[in-house]
């Protein structure tokens, strides 16, 4: 399972934000469309009927969310250094994004959590809104295009790889 940009690819599966565990909110893209997943938020979404995707609510990564991202990692590890109970403190669950999505049948938003915890970088949220706008482009389009995401996720091995690699393959898929 790897990130890229906005989207955590887990095998052949390709989810926008992180993949949904339990009854959490998300999104995940197929071949036949988009299904919203999580509680409060089943559907889904033939990409024929899909006329605009998009992400909103997109935390952007920062030097005072790095810093907070580290202060936070640094007062757990005192917490549970001075705690036997075990692990206990909990600042903030993860950053909630919005997938805006367009149909005949009107607006609609679904919610997906953000799997990049200091923030996604500006470069790769502009590549994967162009991806996502690809993707409503066509059949043929984005047949191809979700074909080259998943054969990806499954020929890669191991952890999200590096900023500099995760721009070039979004920019691929973007074409």
């Amino acid at each position: 399972m790897a990130m890229v940009g906005l989207f955590w690819i887990v095998e052949g599966d390709v989810y926008i934000g992180a993949k949904p565990s339990g009854l959490a909110p998300g999104v995940r893209l197929t071949p036949e469309g988009v299904v919203a997943l999580g509680d409060g938020q089943a559907g889904y979404h033939l990409w024929e009927d899909v006329h605009a995707l998009t992400v909103a609510d997109v935390p952007v990564k920062s030097l005072k969310r790095q810093v907070g991202a580290l202060r936070d990692v640094a007062l757990d590890t005192v917490m549970n250094l001075a705690m036997t109970v075990g692990p206990g403190w909990v600042d903030e669950a993860p950053v909630m994004m919005t997938v805006c999505m367009e149909s005949p049948d009107g607006d609609h938003e679904l919610s997906a959590y953000a799997a990049a915890a200091v923030g996604y970088s500006p470069t790769e949220v502009d590549l994967s809104r162009a991806l996502l706008s690809r993707l409503t482009e066509g059949a043929a389009t984005m047949a191809t295009t979700l074909a080259a995401m998943s054969e990806w996720g499954r020929a890669w091995e191991g952890s999200s790889p590096r900023r500099a690699e995760r721009e070039a393959l979004l920019r691929g898929w973007v074409g």
